[in-house]
Formats: C-alpha cells, sequence, structure tokens
C-alpha cells in the first residue's frame, strides 16, 4: 500500500525540483505499471518508496510507514515488506542459485528448517526447478531476473517492486517475466512495475500511472496508449 500526498523533492545539491505536488494512491493487491520519460521523476519516485530518500515536503506512506518520519533503525524492518527487482540482476556471482536466494533469508535471521522450505517453493514458482545448483554465469538473463525476482520474494514481502525489469530481455523472455508478475500478483502480492516497454504494457491492460516533470500527467487503464516515451 502506498500514500503520497503533495509530495515535492527538491535535491539540495542542484536545486533541481524531481516531484512536484505528487499525489498518489495505490491499494493492496493492485498491479500498476509507472511509465514516464528520462528524468520525469520515475527514480526519486521509487527511491521515496524504498526509504533511499525522505520527501522535501509532503507524506509518504509505504505498506503503514510514514516515510517522512521514519527513524533509520526501522528502514530495515519497513524493507522487508518490499520485494526490489533490478534492471542489472544484483547477484551473487560465486554463490549458486539456492544460495542467492537463500542469503535474503539468511539475513533477516531464518531458520535452516524454513529456508529449506522455502527456497525451493519460492524457485519452482519462477520455473527455476533444476537449476538450485547453478551460478549465475550459466544461466541466461531471463533465468538470471527470476533468480533476483525469488530472491525478492523469498521473505514475503506485501509488495513487489520491479524497476526497469525487463530492460536487458528480449522481447518473448521480457513477455514472459510479466506474466510471472502478473501471477504474483493473483496470488496476493501488490505489484509495482516501472518499465518503458509500451508493448508490454498495452499487453497486460493494467493500471498505468505516467509522470512527466515531476508531475502526474495520468492514471488510468488506458494512461499509457496515446503517451509517447520515445
Amino acid at each position: 500500500m502506498i500514500r503520497m500526498k503533495n509530495v515535492t523533492e527538491v535535491y539540495d545539491s542542484s536545486d533541481t525540483v524531481a516531484l512536484d505536488g505528487i499525489d498518489l494512491k495505490i491499494d493492496e493487491g493492485e498491479f500498476v505499471f509507472l511509465v514516464g520519460p528520462s528524468g520525469s521523476g520515475k527514480t526519486t519516485l521509487m527511491k521515496l518508496i524504498t526509504g533511499e530518500v525522505r520527501p522535501t515536503n509532503g507524506t509518504v506512506i509505504v505498506n503503514d510507514f510514514d516515510m517522512s518520519k521514519i527513524r533509520r533503525r526501522k528502514l530495515p524492518k519497513m524493507r522487508r515488506t518490499l520485494g526490489v527487482v533490478f534492471q542489472d540482476y544484483r547477484l551473487i556471482d560465486n554463490m549458486t542459485v539456492y544460495d542467492n536466494v537463500a542469503f535474503a533469508m539468511r539475513v533477516v535471521g531464518a531458520r535452516n528448517k524454513d529456508i529449506r522450505k522455502r527456497v525451493p517453493y519460492v524457485l519452482e514458482l519462477v520455473g527455476l526447478e533444476g537449476r538450485e545448483k547453478r551460478l549465475p554465469n550459466e544461466l541466461s538473463g531471463g533465468e538470471q531476473q527470476r533468480v533476483a525476482i525469488a530472491r525478492a520474494l523469498v521473505n514475503s514481502p506485501r509488495m513487489l517492486v520491479a524497476d526497469e525489469p525487463t530492460g536487458n530481455l528480449d522481447p518473448v523472455r521480457s513477455l514472459e517475466l510479466m506474466l510471472l508478475f502478473e501471477k504474483i500478483n493473483e496470488m496476493g502480492t501488490t505489484v509495482l512495475v516501472v518499465t518503458h516497454e509500451k508493448e508490454l504494457v498495452n499487453a497486460l491492460a493494467k493500471r498505468v500511472i505516467t509522470i512527466e516533470d515531476g508531475h502526474v500527467i495520468s492514471d488510468g487503464m488506458d494512461g499509457y496508449y496515446s503517451y509517447d516515451l520515445e
């Protein structure tokens, strides 16, 4: 769940107004695309959601945490409610698929018994059964991204946030990945995907929020179709 009310973000180093008066609401269980041209404010909005930056003005609530007032020691607890997927995968090269995913559970203090039960389940969910002992460099790009998704899901987050997750994939693998996100959403996890790929957004026909110059310019089921990101 995300609530933003009159949110402004100004970077002190350059006096750049990255976001200007943003109002935004994403409810539990939604699947939402966030789109917009380079420099529109997408990255800043993501940083507000993950707690990398605080709003200059306004209110940001993420999964019941007030991000404008949250103490630093509370950030890890908040971030455990999010699963974040990046374009560049960020896997640990010398760890197997299994250990990359299990590592996310170990860092939050999960018991070995729970790790042994949960990791195989999540790997099967993302279609990686049989790949447990492989290293990242033995996988295709699509498989590496699925490992990253499994790692993001393994601690049962309330929300999955994906930042340009298909940027390194061909169109067929990109669509497969989006269908996987749709499956994850249908199982009850809120999904927010930042992307510039019009064909994928049109194929799934979900809610689309478009931002430009730090403002939300459209929000709805047809918000992407008439907008040229190039």
